[in-house]
């Protein structure tokens, strides 16, 4: 043992400091009742189990003596509680009420750590600035899924723990203080249940071509619990586009997605059709391929926002598009704003893998 102090004090009892570490005192066994252990304690039987029976950080009681005893530990290294520090368990709580927003439950703390859960479908936010600040403070941590992307009921979110068996409770006074009273992790459920869909194109609307186009993009909201209530397909006149988009929205719709027409082509029209129903325009272009010519505007009726989006023809025919990467925040009414856009560079490229993992990939990240 490097680094290390050893006082004996007793017969029973001799104090180990370890540098940057806790302070141990080894103890006779029967006299460990209500303190903390500070390593595991292991039991072999061969060829039946070599695993912990008590892990760093339990707390003995009394019905523990007879095991302990038995697995042959006379004497133990303990912990005892001083004021200003905290054990790694009432640490992990704080990183918790830290951490877990709404729609965010915790599991049982164990060994110093608790894993946060989501209660619904939706989409993950994170505070970013928060969780990096408090990852820079030191002997803690907060491992967490990239924010931004929908996440099930079930789903692991992140992991907390603080690294020492005790840590100053100043320093996680720091972290509460980091933290202003946010929460780092929630979850925002789906509340946009209904589209209505235009399919835009003079070859689809006199029947030249098949509309390949709206099975996709109906699929595609079924994932989310969208109902695409109404669809219409026009030609390219973008009068008629505007007409119906207003028509949509007046009915009540919670977003109108247009299909086609948004390319530079002189007949394509839908960003003119968009941009005179007098929506705000967020964008017309993103730095994500596939999906550079993607649109999107909101529309302000009766005290609600309702989106409105341009779809690219990649989103026909490309596996994943910057439409998986918007849609699921659009279920959810998060806000998007140019900013969100731009910062979609990094990460915007989908490799157009043979075997599709995403969201498990870069795609987005």
């Amino acid at each position: 043992m490097s680094n290390c102090h050893i006082v004996v004090t007793s017969d029973y009892c001799v104090t180990v400091s370890l540098a940057g570490d806790v302070e141990m005192k080894l103890i006779r066994t029967e006299d460990a009742v209500g303190c903390v252990l500070c390593h595991d304690i292991t039991q072999i039987i061969r060829g039946v189990t070599k695993d912990a029976v008590f892990r760093k950080g339990h707390i003995v009681t009394e019905e523990d003596i007879e095991v302990l005893l038995s697995v042959g530990k006379e004497h133990l290294y303990i912990w005892e509680k001083e004021e200003g520090m905290l054990h790694e368990n009432e640490a992990a709580k704080i990183l918790y009420d830290i951490c877990a927003g709404d729609n965010v439950h915790g599991s049982d703390v164990k060994e110093g750590k608790i894993e946060l859960i989501a209660d619904c479908d939706g989409v993950l936010e994170i505070e970013r600035d928060i969780l990096q600040g408090i990852n820079s403070l030191g002997q803690m941590m907060i491992a967490g899924r990239h924010g931004g992307f929908p996440v099930k009921r079930g789903d692991k979110l992140a992991g907390t723990r603080v690294i020492p068996l005790v840590i100053e409770e100043e320093r996680m006074n720091q972290a509460k203080d980091l933290a202003g009273g946010k929460n780092i992790f929630s979850v925002k459920p789906y509340v946009l249940k209904k589209a209505g869909i235009i399919t835009s194109g003079s070859e689809v609307c006199k029947g030249l071509i098949e509309d390949t186009f709206s099975p996709v993009v109906i699929e595609k909201l079924e994932e989310y619990g969208i109902e695409a209530c109404e669809h219409v397909v026009v030609g390219d006149e973008h009068e008629i586009i505007t007409s119906h988009i207003n028509a949509m929205i007046d009915k009540g719709l919670d977003m109108v997605i247009v299909t086609g027409g948004m390319s530079v082509d002189p007949d394509d029209r839908t960003p003119f059709a968009i941009k005179n129903t007098g929506a705000d325009i967020v964008t017309y272009g993103a730095p994500v391929l596939p999906g550079a010519m993607f649109m999107l505007a909101y529309m302000e009726k009766s005290n609600k926002r309702i989106p409105v989006m341009g779809l690219p023809g990649c989103v026909m025919y490309a596996k994943r598009t910057i439409f998986d990467l918007i849609l699921p925040r659009i279920a959810a009414d998060i806000r998007i704003t140019e900013q969100d856009i731009n910062a979609m560079g990094e990460g915007g490229l989908c490799l157009s893998c043979d075997v599709c993992t995403y969201p498990n990939c870069g795609f987005g990240k």
